[in-house]
């Protein structure tokens, strides 16, 4: 009997690891009950389920790549002092806060490998607003070993997401991830596959904290470190004019903002100073502008204090007041803004070459 869905219906017990096997088996070879996919999905995106049951399902499809193909080369071991800044999604729309923070904290010095996916609140995800920008995502761990020697930061490619999830979005046809996929974007922190040595995960949702921090007790490898931030006001990033809780997966929480950052008082702005660009304007403009430290304070003040989160989190600052001071300067100077025209320059070559070939 199919155990998959009964299970995750009555919530009445895990859904253990073979169970899932099987599930990815019957969607590779298209013989499961018509909509299994569909209402499976359904079921998690409705209300996430146990710890427990998601970390079979992560491990499920760690065993798949472990022992499938491996067209971007074997995981790579961890990449010293690496951060990944990225989100769960949900909550209020923003612009790009954690690709911003990402760009600005690879200024500082952190070693950044970006992850990411395209829209699933807001119009647009970070990949969307980097292709827009005109920067590539790296194909393979090589490409992103690449980014790091060069420029210090690497945004990876859909190589680092389970092959199993391109099937799973065929099989739920018409319908879209983007539509009842929630628990894809979700887990997609924890199923991509990078080697960094740390990473920062915002989230939008207090009983997806809950269940993450039960996930992350037993998903987080040794020598990794992993921070859950969140905030009352549901954005899934640090904000400057709130207190923020920092939650290491092996520490008491912390709690970051105006109360113990002396340079966000007077604690000032609002969800509209993180909106993202009004319709009609190009949330690469947007963004670009930020970058260049002009925008609300709000704004400006919330991507620096994600960045030195990344800062703190990846041991190139000492302390969070040195690490905003440090970020706040590198935005005003503009340097996260040339960042973005050395890694678009050479596409921006390559374009100019087509041209004058044509």
């Amino acid at each position: 009997m199919n155990e998959l869905l009964p299970a995750l219906i009555a919530r009445d017990r895990p859904v253990p690891v073979h169970v899932w096997a099987e599930f990815w088996e019957r969607l590779r070879t298209g013989d499961g009950p018509p909509g299994e996919a569909l209402a499976t999905l359904t079921a998690m995106s409705t209300l996430l389920p146990d710890a427990e049951t998601l970390d079979a399902f992560l491990t499920s499809l760690d065993q798949r790549r472990d022992t499938g193909p491996r067209g971007a080369g074997p995981l790579p071991a961890i990449w010293p002092g690496t951060v990944n800044v990225v989100g769960t999604g949900g909550g209020p729309p923003t612009v790009n806060l954690s690709t911003a923070a990402a760009l600005l904290a690879a200024t500082l010095g952190v070693r950044i490998v970006k992850t990411g996916s395209r829209g699933y609140t807001g119009r647009t995800g970070s990949v969307d607003v980097l292709e827009r920008l005109g920067i590539p995502l790296a194909a393979s761990y090589a490409q992103c070993e690449d980014g790091l020697d060069r420029h210090g930061i690497a945004f990876a490619g859909g190589f680092v997401y389970p092959p199993e999830l391109t099937t799973l979005a065929r099989r739920i046809l018409p319908y879209g991830l983007k539509h009842i996929g929630r628990v894809v974007n979700i887990l997609g922190p924890l199923l991509a596959r990078v080697p960094v040595a740390a990473q920062l995960t915002g989230v939008s949702d207090s009983h997806v904290h809950t269940v993450l921090t039960g996930l992350a007790a037993r998903r987080v490898r040794p020598g990794h470190r992993l921070w859950l931030l969140s905030n009352d006001l549901g954005v899934d990033e640090l904000v400057s004019f709130t207190d923020n809780a920092v939650q290491p997966h092996d520490a008491p929480a912390l709690r970051v903002g105006p109360s113990t950052l002396p340079a966000l008082r007077p604690a000032r702005g609002t969800l509209a100073d993180l909106a993202p660009a009004p319709e009609g304007t190009p949330p690469a403009t947007r963004l670009r502008e930020l970058l260049a430290g002009r925008g609300p304070e709000a704004g400006l003040h919330t991507i620096a204090l994600n960045a030195a989160a990344a800062a703190v989190i990846g041991g190139v600052r000492p302390d969070w007041p040195t690490a905003l001071a440090d970020a706040l300067d590198a935005l005003a100077d503009g340097a996260a803004l040339g960042l973005v025209e050395r890694l678009t320059a050479p596409r921006a070559g390559a374009a100019a070459g087509a041209v004058g070939h044509g």
